[in-house]
């Protein structure tokens, strides 16, 4: 089913959470030395949000219309792009944009403040290495397939995107699979106690895992295809076992659903972009371009 056989019913992007993530945004509404501007329908905000949730950071949330690009968010981002982070203990505050670089700033402020982690051991960094393979291949493949599939409008292409967008996925697939197997099937692990702390590292793929950095880094596009592709595009996920149940597991583990809106709301917030209307946001245009995302 594609958007061709029905007509854009001019729905408007929502600006504020709904559901479990509103509740989320009103435990964090005081003051805190780091806030996060973000935006409810974000895919780019929740994964820095899920990793605060996950590696126990505090933050104070700060919604934006990122359309009308308030002042005190292009003072954290100049581009005027989600998510932003202001640090208030500085005169003036200091600021990071680029949710990436936010990643691994979260990831390197825990080691000091909470000891929680989304990568593996630092002792295994060939394990961290893949990780980041992963991580890499969801910016560079999954996430603009996942939008060149929504904003398709022709039959052919939206064909096209399709397979383009679930071929992705089976390539995040085998990574998790290699991941898997050299880091906890091969040699060089010596004990279960080293085994348990790998797994971990190595996400919720794994059955003794816990959420990790390709979890928060994919895991937001997961859930829009779940929800918006398959309504726009009539699109369905990979149904194997091993995949199905790492999608469970990552849709219920407290850190990701906390940031989780309502369906409605992301129907509602992506029908600007399953119609592709103009001007519909700057990765929008950069897809429509040809161009990096921005």
């Amino acid at each position: 089913m594609s958007t061709t056989n029905k007509p854009d019913s001019g729905r408007e992007y929502h600006t504020q959470c709904t559901g479990a993530a509103l509740d989320t945004v009103r435990e964090h509404e005081k003051d805190n030395e780091i806030t996060l501007f973000g935006s409810c329908f974000c895919p780019f905000v929740q994964r820095v949000w899920a990793a605060f949730e996950a590696l126990g950071i505090d933050y104070k949330v700060y919604e934006v219309d990122p359309y009308k690009k308030p002042k005190e968010l292009l003072e954290v981002s100049p581009k005027g792009l989600v998510p932003g982070l202001r640090f208030n203990n500085y005169s003036p505050p200091r600021a990071l944009n680029e949710s990436t670089v936010i990643l691994e700033y979260l990831e390197d402020l825990a080691a000091t403040k909470t000891k929680r982690s989304l990568l593996p051991p630092i002792t295994d960094p060939y394990a961290r290495a893949l990780i980041r393979l992963q991580a890499d291949h969801v910016n560079r493949s999954l996430v603009p397939a996942f939008y060149r599939y929504l904003q398709a409008q022709e039959d052919d292409k939206q064909i096209e995107a399709g397979k383009e967008f679930h071929a992705s996925l089976e390539a995040l697939v085998g990574l998790l699979e290699r991941a898997e197997k050299e880091v906890l099937g091969g040699g060089g692990v010596s004990g279960e106690g080293e085994k348990k702390a790998l797994a971990r590292g190595l996400g919720l793929w794994v059955d003794q895992g816990d959420i990790g950095l390709v979890d928060v880094m994919a895991g937001p596009w997961l859930f829009r295809a779940k929800h918006v592709l398959t309504h726009y595009r009539g699109f369905e996920l990979p149904q194997g076992k091993r995949f199905n149940e790492w999608l469970g597991r990552l849709f219920a583990h407290p850190a990701f659903a906390k940031t989780c809106s309502t369906e409605q709301l992301y129907l509602d917030s992506y029908e600007r972009y399953a119609f592709n209307r103009p001007n519909t946001s700057q990765v929008a245009n950069a897809i429509n371009s040809g161009r990096a995302l921005p």
